[in-house]
């Protein structure tokens, strides 16, 4: 099991777009079920996001988990299903960030201690 955790600015004001949004997709209903379909089928078994307040703006903390973290995120970049498109704009939208388009998160983990 593979675990990845990255950061995304979000951009002033819409951190309550953020959250209404990512816990929209968490409860019971039909965008609930694409989400988990969309998912499940990118491999993807565990997503969390946490909002931290900086000085330097708020940022979305995503920890995601999956056999393949590199191919999921590939797939949501690359997915033509009605729920991947909408998340793509989502996030263009939320945190200025085209998946399709830019960069990825570039991480390097440099400590992961279990005790």
């Amino acid at each position: 099991m593979a675990t990845s955790v990255f950061v995304l600015p979000i951009l002033p004001g819409k951190e309550d777009v953020d959250r209404d949004t990512l816990q929209g997709m968490a409860a019971p209903g039909p965008e609930h079920d694409a989400y988990v379909e969309a998912r499940r089928s990118q491999g993807v078994t565990r997503e969390a996001v946490w909002h931290q307040r900086t000085p330097m703006g708020t940022f979305a903390i995503v920890l995601m988990e999956g056999d393949d973290i590199d191919a999921a995120m590939g797939a949501m970049i690359a997915g033509q299903d009605p729920f991947n498109v909408q998340f793509r704009r989502f996030v263009q939208d939320v945190h200025g960030v085209d998946l399709a388009g830019d960069a990825p998160p570039d991480v390097t983990p440099i400590v992961d201690v279990r005790f």
